[in-house]
Order: structure tokens, then sequence, then C-alpha cells
């Protein structure tokens, strides 16, 4: 098992939203979807778009959509499910304990 490091509060992730955090110099999305997070990598490998809700992604069920050019991502497995994306982004394991969301890294 890695490193689990906070990165957000739940409050922080309202039910429906998301946002983008900087871990270790990385970028990375945080989803509170029916109240599971989930977290990603926050770029897109087409052309480097945001994919935070708060920076303008769109989600659709655990589907996020990169608004540059309509690329989805899962955000259960990082995995790419439609193009332009050539390949999926980086996924973190998320722990939730009492009000702290964590990631392994």
């Amino acid at each position: 098992m890695g490193e689990l490091v906070k990165v957000v509060e739940k409050k922080d992730v309202p039910l429906g939203s998301s946002t983008a955090v900087e871990v270790r110099g990385q970028k990375v999305a945080v989803f509170n979807v029916d109240g599971t997070f989930y977290a990603i990598s926050d770029t897109c490998t087409h052309r480097g778009g945001p994919l935070s809700s708060g920076s303008e992604g769109d989600v659709s069920g655990t589907t996020v959509i990169c608004p540059w050019h309509k690329a989805q991502y899962d955000l259960k497995t990082g995995g790419a499910l439609t193009p332009p994306a050539p390949q999926g982004v980086a996924s973190y394991k998320v722990v939730v304990e009492g009000d702290d969301v964590s990631i392994e890294l």
C-alpha cells in the first residue's frame, strides 16, 4: 500500500461537484459522485485540458468529459472511453476517514 495523502475535506467537494488540487507537483481532480469520491489526473491526455468540473469538465455518472475536445474518461479507473484521448489518465485510490479525503500515492 502506498502513502495516504490528505487532499481535501468532504465539505470542499459537495455532491455532484469536483475540485482540482496539486499533490506533490501533480494536478489531481477529486470528484464527489452521489457521495462516492474519485480521484484522477486533472489533465486530459489529448491536449492537456482540465478535467475537474471546477475547471469546466463535465460529469455524467462516473464519466468525465474534457471541455476542450470532448474526450471521455472513466472516473473509477482513469481509462479513456472515447477519442480523441490516446490513453487513460492516472487514477488514485481514495480513502475517506471522517471529514478527510485522502488519496494513495
